[in-house]
């Protein structure tokens, strides 16, 4: 609880931040902050600290979007969303792991280290800090922030691949003369025009219209953000929708993590407490799976019928499982661990697959504005 509202924040102002320094940089400089009050956690000596400490290592959720962004910049929008897919997979994956990781170097701490609990736990911080700083500073070193380089040159980049390569297009114009020129257009960034030598070529038989340039590249060049921009992308009705369904998808993750160990707990008490921990925390280990393969599902059929209508209904379609399968695991309130375990199952895959579902439509909205915080 005490960490969504800087959760929340942090993702908001993360999308902005990507836009401007690059998501790379972002992801990075996300890891370094919220590593500091990991480090500090061993300090913490009263509830309220505790809370305080909660509050801001709530910075590392705001990670997610610059993870998004900067995938999305690697891969073509035929297989963007199983690669999104699966990197959420993986991350979300990585709250089950802690689950078990985190209490097995506590054990081991103690009973091998002879270490005091009340040391130990301490001790054990030690963990994630390492992790996130040379996580953080290796992608600083030896990471590109897009797959021809800097972000500051970005749109020079596109530019330069436009004028060099064989571009094919569904529609050509006839030519009407041996030497063509197309209108350009100026983008906001650096006031690059799409104006390829290749298109005023003499004699090249075609004539290439200033829009298909503009569409060829629309997947590669991120444009400068503006409040105008921005408030149109937002608020546009194609966005709201991937906003709605992303809150009722990852929505329903964080609602059924934060009370599933007790409810196995209440009922089924023979697990005890650890044991029913345990069992909650296959709902997040099953992301690995699970989140991918709604990704990888939607881009399989949008390959094979070229509609983005396949995608809407099969993410539609998921959700509305998933509310169904919540209502009887609600209403048969099961207390047979088979069926129990069975139904939750059942309904981690509808709601991760839905959730990855939703990755692979945020890159056909707004794609020139693909930075956004929409995830």
């Amino acid at each position: 609880m005490f960490r969504d509202p800087i959760f929340l924040i942090v993702r908001l102002g993360a999308g902005s931040a990507c836009d401007r320094f690059g998501p790379r940089k972002t992801f990075a400089a996300l890891l370094l902050v919220g590593a500091i009050p990991t480090a500090l956690a061993p300090t913490i000596t009263t509830a309220p600290g505790l809370v305080a400490l909660r509050f801001f290592i709530g910075i590392l959720g705001g990670t997610f979007v610059p993870c998004q962004a900067w995938i999305t910049g690697f891969y073509d929008k035929n297989v963007v969303g199983a690669a999104t897919a699966i990197a959420a997979g993986i991350g979300n994956a990585g709250g089950g792991v802690t689950y078990f990781l985190m209490p097995a170097i506590f054990e081991s701490l103690v009973r091998r280290q002879h270490l005091t609990e009340h040391v130990a736990w301490r001790v054990t911080f030690a963990v994630p800090f390492i992790l996130l700083t040379v996580t953080a500073l290796a992608m600083l070193l030896t990471c590109p922030d897009t797959p021809t380089g800097k972000w500051s040159s970005r749109a020079l980049d596109t530019q330069r691949r436009l004028e060099t390569r064989d571009t094919y297009f569904s529609t050509f114009k006839d030519s009407k003369a041996n030497a063509s020129h197309f209108e350009s257009r100026t983008f906001s960034e650096d006031n690059i025009k799409l104006d390829t030598a290749r298109s005023r070529r003499p004699g090249s038989g075609t004539s290439v219209h200033e829009q298909d340039m503009l569409d060829a590249a629309s997947w590669e060049l991120v444009e400068k953000p503006t409040y105008f921009g921005t408030a149109n992308a937002v608020l546009s009705l194609p966005t709201l929708t991937l906003i709605v369904a992303y809150f009722c998808t990852f929505g329903t993750e964080l609602c059924v993590n934060s009370i599933l160990g007790a409810y196995y707990a209440k009922n089924f008490p023979y697990l005890g407490q650890t044991g029913s921990g345990n069992w909650a925390a296959m709902f997040n280990l099953l992301n690995i799976v699970f989140r991918p393969a709604g990704g990888l599902i939607s881009d399989a059929i949008y390959r094979s019928t070229g509609s983005l209508w396949a995608k809407k209904i099969l993410m539609h379609s998921l959700a509305v499982v998933l509310g169904v399968f919540l209502l009887v695991v609600g209403l048969k309130n099961p207390h047979d661990k088979a069926t129990m375990m069975g139904l939750v199952t059942a309904a981690a895959f509808c709601q991760e697959a839905s959730n990855g579902a939703v990755f692979s439509l945020v890159v056909h909205v707004h794609p020139r504005s693909n930075v956004r915080p929409l995830r």
